[in-house]
């Protein structure tokens, strides 16, 4: 599962064999999150939430909006497609 970002210390993967829709796993402290990309323009949502704070998971969603062409290319490179 390829890491794509890092916010702080957490990280951002994309694993090889996901499903759709585009969407990052955010792993760190014990704690994990998925968001929705919806490449290729974002914004992305918040699918599941295993133990972050809204506090974090608004500066997750600061910094994947941030990053999201980058995140859009590393899926299409990775999967084919979004």
């Amino acid at each position: 599962m390829p890491t794509v970002l890092r916010i702080g210390g957490l990280r951002v993967a994309i694993f090889p064999n996901d499903h759709q829709p585009p969407h990052v796993h955010v792993q760190g402290a014990g704690k994990q999150a998925v968001f929705n990309l919806g490449c290729p323009l974002g914004p992305p949502t918040l699918r599941d939430n295993y133990g972050f704070t809204t506090g974090d998971l608004n500066r997750i969603e600061a910094a994947l909006t941030d990053a999201m062409s980058a995140l859009c290319s590393e899926w299409e490179r990775i999967h084919g497609d979004h």
